[in-house]
């Protein structure tokens, strides 16, 4: 199967306790870390996903006032 460039997927099980395990590939290609921490979005119409941990700062400026020097704004 030919997938676009950049695009990726990959299939996991869902544990007894709700925890998954994020393939390496997948934390190799995302640079995820032990004691990383993960947003995880959810829309019950499109599904679950994860960011990268590069949109962190840009969500947090967003909704904290912060422009793109990271000072606060008025």
């Amino acid at each position: 199967m030919n997938t676009p460039e950049g695009k990726y997927a990959w299939s996991v099980t869902v544990g007894s306790k709700g925890q998954i395990v994020i393939p390496k590939e997948a934390r190799d290609l995302f640079n995820i870390n032990p004691g990383d921490t993960i947003l995880l979005l959810g829309d019950t119409k499109r599904g679950i996903a994860i960011p990268p941990k590069s949109t962190f700062s840009t969500f947090f400026s967003r909704i904290f006032g912060a422009d793109k020097t990271g000072e606060e704004g008025e």
